[in-house]
């Protein structure tokens, strides 16, 4: 997999910084262009989708967010667009990177996707931060002009006014950021694009093969987003449930305030000393009309003041003194007596000693009122009657949906800013390189020195540099695999080493049995030689090739030399006897193939660890090289493949050496006559396939032959 890729390179901060300066001075130019010459156009977004077209994201949306904050400066309302803003800005930068900007044909599903976040979302944004009404911003006269020719609600029309616009200064927004995109050399748009690396960058091709990598559970980044995710949406599910609680408790105070002012205009629009005199006479009493004309007007100022009244309490109910008719409810006229509601009873005994009441706070079929009530004292201190105001609060709840409807929408694209700087922050300072950490010592390959130092300098290449605990175990990581590459290097030494200590002292071991019998000679290295040259060409022909692996042919060609170890048991006599061996004689010569066996059996039994493979082929080697294809051999009478192929391999190098080898009773016989003898045991004597292999290497076998020979 190729890691890196060296002609990526680190943007700086200036960058960044410069495109974000830009974008924003775009996006304010924007602004004020289309305020100044009076155009129903926003212009507020070319600049946030150009630098996410340019630098990605991470600039794209700190672009879009502050273009916000800025031009709130002038109307605070466009803050709460910010999300709209930001979402325009992850589009481009989407759209940038499958390319639609480069070709004609696909602007236009850039444009409408502009236009459906900016128009049609906008629209239903703008619709509930305006309590369901028409909006105040640039669609505004359109939305009115649509809405007056009758065919469209209130929502319909602000929607349709909004995309009307949003298409036209979208259109506009696209092909600007795609002239300049054109317009831009290549290499000055590469220095744009902002990138994190903590690290030797990646290529798109290695970034490719670690996003596919599978987990058993789950992967960082969604991790990561999780758990940003519920972070953020929980502390703003907190704050924005306390700013709402705060939010309706300023309110309410504010609507107290407001009663208790009104209540004092009613109590100070009327003479105190009169009030029995205006519950007995009514509106012949002196100053009455005049004072309830001045109450009915209070009532009139404000569309929260449903009612003013004042009432002289007594325990058969309230008396009327002052209640002015309303639009929907007649008033009472003087001394008309209220029996008191079920909800109120509680209150009567203070009101009938004279006491203030706190403010009462109710939801009833007149819906969410407010009520104060005021004691009035006449002149000899005694209260007289009760000045009261009803307060509608419905708009609070309103009120209190328009604030949730703002803090929702500034929050989301605050949202957007916060994850999207999280993941790519975390992208690029914890997930690429815990990743490439996991891929360059995954892929970490011990089969040849070669290898192992390539892996070493991959790993050296990453050159992660977070500063935090990820460069540490980076470096510790680094460090490691160092020094294991040392130690496997410093164990294979050694291991080659004891090998060779091994096979020395298996020759030794071989030279000092082959010592008694003074006609074999260079018989254990010659066989050894001859396996191998054997194996080979089996290999080479494909015959056998799941067994013949390196392991298994080295094992065969280093413990070959054991495969008369069992003569140490045979008496010289028979061992070295000139002439032909009598029956009993040769039993005994036989019983050479059990004996090894037993005596490497014995070696086998003290390895309680370790590898004993080379052993248990030795053991095969002296125990059934003497075993014919046909079932004819000794000790166990084995045919075909039920013998074993180290054996089978060894009966074809041990007859062949023993054929060409000059002996105390007799001439060596010459190579083609050794060969011929060979080739007519194929199939009897020998298996036909190694027999055949033998055959095939002949003039290998020739020239080992003749090495040996000081030929």
């Amino acid at each position: 997999m190729e890691q890196h890729a060296p002609n990526r390179r680190l943007n700086s901060r200036a960058y960044l910084l410069s495109l974000c300066l830009g974008g924003l001075l775009i996006n304010f130019v924007g602004v004020q262009l289309a305020r100044y010459f009076h155009l129903p156009l926003y212009l507020d977004n070319i600049g946030s989708a150009l630098a996410a077209a340019l630098g990605g994201y991470i600039p794209g949306i700190i672009v879009g967010f502050l273009t916000n904050l800025v031009n709130g400066i002038f109307d605070f309302e466009t803050t709460y667009y910010a999300s709209l803003t930001v979402l325009i800005a992850v589009a481009s930068a989407y759209f940038k990177k499958r390319g639609f900007y480069e070709k004609p044909s696909r602007l236009p599903i850039i444009i409408v996707t502009f236009a459906f976040i900016g128009g049609f979302l906008g629209s239903v944004l703008t619709w509930l931060i305006y309590g369901f009404g028409f909006g105040e911003g640039i669609s505004a006269p359109l939305a009115h002009k649509i809405y007056e020719l009758g065919h469209l609600s209130v929502f319909w029309s602000q929607l349709s006014a909004d995309m009307l616009i949003d298409l036209v200064d979208k259109t506009i927004t696209v092909l600007a950021v795609a002239l300049v995109l054109k317009l831009l050399p290549k290499e000055q748009e590469d220095r744009f694009f902002f990138y994190g690396w903590r690290q030797t960058p990646l290529s798109e091709q290695a970034q490719a093969e670690i996003d596919k990598k599978v987990y058993r559970r789950m992967s960082l980044r969604p991790k990561i987003i999780l758990l940003v995710s519920v972070a953020t949406l929980l502390t703003a599910v907190i704050i924005t449930g306390i700013s709402a609680y705060f939010f309706r408790d300023a309110s309410i105070k504010e609507q107290i305030t407001l009663a208790k002012g009104v209540v004092d205009v009613v109590r100070n629009s009327f003479d105190h000393d009169m009030v029995d005199e205006y519950l007995e006479k009514g509106e012949e009493a002196e100053g009455y009309l005049r004072s309830e004309a001045i109450i009915k007007h209070l009532m009139d100022s404000t569309d929260n003041i449903e009612f003013c009244y004042v009432y002289r309490i007594r325990e058969d109910g309230c008396h009327v003194v002052f209640d002015p008719d309303t639009e929907d409810v007649p008033g009472r006229d003087p001394g008309y007596v209220e029996a008191f509601e079920e909800g109120f009873t509680k209150y009567v005994p203070a009101l009938l000693d004279g006491r203030e009441i706190d403010p009462i706070i109710t939801r009833d079929k007149y819906g969410w009122l407010l009520t104060v009530y005021e004691p009035v004292y006449d002149s000899n201190g005694m209260c007289t009657c009760y000045a009261a105001v009803d307060i509608n609060m419905d708009h609070i709840a309103t009120s209190i949906y328009q604030f949730l409807v703002r803090v929702v929408s500034f929050f989301l694209g605050f949202f957007i800013m916060i994850l999207t700087i999280t993941l790519w922050l975390a992208e690029y300072h914890v997930i690429l390189p815990i990743n490439t950490m996991a891929v360059a010592t995954g892929n970490f390959a011990f089969d040849s020195e070669t290898s192992r130092d390539k892996a070493v300098e991959n790993i050296a290449q990453l050159d992660i540099q977070t500063g935090d605990e990820i460069e540490n175990l980076y470096r510790a990581t680094t460090k490691t695999m160092e020094d294991m590459v040392r130690y496997v290097a410093y164990i294979q030494r050694q291991n080659q080493l004891i090998g060779k200590m091994q096979n020395g002292l298996i020759l030794v071991l071989a030279d000092m049995v082959e010592s008694r019998d003074e006609c074999t000679g260079e018989h254990v290295r010659k066989t050894a030689a001859y396996t191998r040259i054997i194996m080979n060409q089996l290999k080479k022909e494909g015959i056998y090739a799941d067994q013949l692996t390196e392991e298994f042919m080295d094992d065969v060609e280093n413990s070959a030399p054991l495969h008369d170890v069992g003569k140490i048991q045979v008496p010289d006599a028979i061992l070295n006897k000139p002439g032909k061996l009598t029956d009993e004689e040769f039993e005994i010569m036989k019983t050479h193939t059990t004996a090894g066996a037993q005596i490497i059996d014995q070696a086998i039994s003290m390895v309680s660890e370790g590898n004993t493979r080379y052993l248990q082929e030795a053991k095969n080697l002296a125990h059934y090289h003497h075993e014919k294809w046909n079932g004819r051999g000794y000790p166990c009478g084995l045919s075909g493949e039920d013998i074993p192929l180290a054996a089978r391999v060894m009966a074809v190098a041990d007859v062949f050496d023993a054929l060409v080898s000059k002996r105390s009773y007799k001439d060596g016989f010459p190579f083609e006559k050794a060969m011929a003898i060979i080739q007519e045991g194929s199939g009897n004597h020998f298996d036909p396939k190694v027999a055949e292999a033998f055959i095939h290497a002949g003039e290998e076998v020739h020239r080992v032959m003749n090495t040996y020979m000081g030929l």
